[in-house]
């Protein structure tokens, strides 16, 4: 069975930094897709940083700001986020799917099966 369990959110002021960390379990990352997702209130959710064996991928929004690295040893992935502004505010989920990150909806995650229960960033003006 597949467990993910996301930590690391909590409040920061406008331009700090925060790490959030999703510890997986019982899925096999072979070239498969693991990212983030994130959603505000009122607002779908959105993709905004995803990793394969080999290749990242990240949303203009949050592109030269945001790292997502794996540690494969400890079976987490990673999201370090840097010059946060007040719009990053959201609840942040980690996801990962059986597809690569190629073909897999990265903008919505419809087939991404495997879900953290989120942690929220709030990030204050």
């Amino acid at each position: 069975q597949v467990h993910l369990e996301e930590s690391g959110g909590g409040l920061v002021q406008a331009g700090g930094s925060l790490r959030l960390s999703c510890l997986t379990s019982g899925y096999t990352v072979d070239r498969k897709c693991q990212g983030w997702f994130r959603q505000a209130p009122g607002k779908e959710r959105e993709g905004i940083a995803f990793i394969r064996f080999g290749g990242t991928y990240y949303d203009d929004s949050v592109k030269g700001r945001f790292t997502i690295s794996r540690d494969s040893a400890s079976n987490t992935v990673y999201l370090q986020m840097n010059s946060l502004k007040p719009e990053d505010t959201a609840m942040y989920y980690c996801a990962a799917t059986e597809r690569g990150c190629f073909e897999a909806d990265r903008r919505r995650g419809t087939d991404f099966g495997y879900w953290g229960q989120g942690t929220q960033v709030i990030v204050s003006s």
